[in-house]
């Protein structure tokens, strides 16, 4: 076995269990209250009505699957994206041809992106830096790519932002690429102009690539929409969005998971060798999953509904519940119990409710402490009826002394 073959299986080895994964062992045993239905709120899974044109777009372009899709994206999907770029963001100028990509949803390109931008055999470990919690695909990107992960720690004492502030020059100075999630997947975190420009600002000092992670931009609490990275960028003149990477889902925005379709826009030279790389990987949506893709992206009806709905669905709960108040952005609750897999294995047992421990979202710091131990994730993904439901369920959750 090459040194190369032998450098990847020792980093694959360093990756736990996935979190569902974990979520599957920590219940095996368990057994759901029969007399109740069961509510899934673990899987950020948005369970919605279908938009209409959904069906009738696929079936007009069936004839695709008979053909081999580019990875790039066809032009019409890749049009339609940095049409609504610009309507979303206010954007003068994003060249659908050089600063556009397609994407397989965003897990693909958001763990992709750090094996066409991380130097693995750079005389020092390169560092990739996340927020902690976070998207475990962070992770799984950093670790693989040969990168070093650096935790920037989100608690309730930072108000759940990635501090940037505490990151030593010295890591600054050899980081590679930083991951960002805004809003935040658990935390419900938003970045505002101020945060993106000053990432920028150090991007454009220390020479590293800012990568945005922005699938839940249009589930949002307050009233205006949030800000995003290119946004940020072009509000700073920066219209070639230099060193800057964002990537977007229909999963979220259109309640379509299972079209595996998404976004990869901004900087042209970043897109440029992230294309090539897609090139030889083969992630390509099917034709006729294009057309559906541009379809979503142009059109805000059923996003304004889908709106609507995740913010009667986080007042419901929240009612039901008792206590607490509504995240920034995402469907998810990042909800504070005294220890997070025992909250979980209680909520299954006694209220056939599955969450997500907050601990399986967090990777532990050097100190030992795991930034996401003593919360739960709740995904509100079903509705009002169901929210209200699942927040009279676990306010009745018992814990045993």
């Amino acid at each position: 076995m090459s040194h190369t073959n032998q450098s990847q299986q020792v980093r694959l080895d360093q990756l736990g269990a996935y979190p569902f994964a974990r979520l599957k062992k920590l219940l095996t045993g368990h057994h759901a209250n029969p007399e109740l239905p069961h509510i899934d709120a673990g899987a950020g899974e948005p369970r919605l009505p279908l938009p209409d044109f959904v069906a009738g777009t696929l079936a007009a372009h069936l004839d695709g699957f008979s053909r081999y899709p580019a990875t790039t994206g066809n032009d019409a999907l890749r049009e339609a994206i940095a049409a609504w770029l610009k309507r979303r963001y206010g954007l003068t100028h994003i060249d659908p041809a050089t600063q556009v990509l397609s994407a397989n949803g965003t897990r693909e390109a958001l763990f992709a992106i750090a094996h066409a931008l991380v130097n693995p055999d750079a005389s020092d470990k390169p560092y990739a830096l996340m927020p902690n919690p976070m998207y475990q695909i962070y992770l799984g990107a950093a670790i693989t790519a040969g990168a070093a992960p650096y935790f920037m720690p989100c608690t309730a004492t930072n108000r759940f932002e990635p501090d940037l502030d505490a990151v030593p020059d010295d890591v600054w100075a050899n980081t590679a690429l930083v991951y960002v999630c805004s809003p935040s997947n658990p935390t419900g975190w938003i970045a505002d102009q101020d945060y993106f420009t000053r990432l920028i600002e150090l991007a454009d000092r220390h020479d590293f690539h800012i990568i945005s992670d922005e699938c839940y931009s249009e589930i949002y609490w307050q009233e205006k929409p949030p800000v995003g990275l290119l946004q940020a960028a072009a509000s700073l003149g920066r219209n070639d969005y230099a060193r800057c990477l964002v990537m977007n889902s229909l999963s979220k925005r259109s309640a379509l998971p299972g079209l595996r379709s998404g976004l990869i826009a901004g900087d042209a030279a970043l897109i440029a060798r992230f294309a090539k790389l897609r090139s030889y990987t083969g992630p390509a949506t099917p034709l006729p999953l294009q057309h559906v893709a541009a379809a979503a992206w142009s059109d805000e009806a059923h996003v304004k509904e889908h709106l609507a709905l995740y913010r009667q669905s986080l007042k419901a709960f929240f009612t039901a519940f008792g206590q607490g108040k509504p995240p920034a952005g995402t469907f998810f609750i990042w909800l504070p119990v005294t220890d997070d897999e025992a909250f979980a294995v209680a909520a299954y047992e006694q209220q056939a409710v599955t969450l997500l421990p907050g601990s399986y979202l967090s990777a532990d710091e050097a100190s030992g402490d795991n930034p996401g131990r003593g919360y739960i994730r709740i995904a509100l993904v079903d509705g009002p009826e169901k929210a209200a439901e699942l927040g009279r369920r676990l306010k009745a959750v018992s814990m045993k002394s």
